[in-house]
């Protein structure tokens, strides 16, 4: 078995086992590298951490949390990239970053005091972002 499907494996096994998710303080690294790779990760609770990265072309990554004081992090270099983050709860942060042409970005929170923020370097990429609720913000920027 290699080291990315044992890590994917074990990324899926820990979000399937929700009872141990709901307990917080959890915390999922992925890093791929290559072509045509995919991704999702999913935690609740609270005080929870889920960072995602991926090197090389056509990749996608979808990430979830349920909670309080949860981290999303996404980063991403290559071209045709896509990525979709969401988050419900209070004091979370969404953030992806993404080098590369034709990129793609979604963030979604719900709740408040949220953060969102999306960087993305290169040419032709899109992003979106919203947030529900109350004292939550966004962050787009693009070179």
């Amino acid at each position: 078995m290699t080291f990315k499907k044992l890590t994917l494996t074990a990324l899926v096994a820990s979000t399937l086992m929700t009872g141990a998710a709901i307990a917080g303080g959890n915390t999922a690294n992925v890093v791929q590298n290559g072509w045509m790779n995919g991704v999702a990760g999913g935690q609740a609770g609270d005080f929870n951490h889920l960072e995602l990265h991926q090197l090389g072309l056509g990749n996608s990554i979808f990430a979830t949390q349920d909670g309080s004081d949860n981290v999303t992090a996404i980063g991403q270099a290559g071209v045709g990239n896509g990525a979709v983050s969401t988050q419900n709860g209070a004091w979370n942060m969404n953030a992806v970053a993404q080098v590369g042409n034709g990129n793609y970005a979604e963030t979604n929170t719900t709740g408040f005091g949220n953060s969102n923020a999306v960087i993305q370097l290169g040419d032709g990429n899109s992003a979106s972002t919203s947030v529900n609720g109350a004292g939550n913000s966004s962050l787009i920027v693009q070179y």
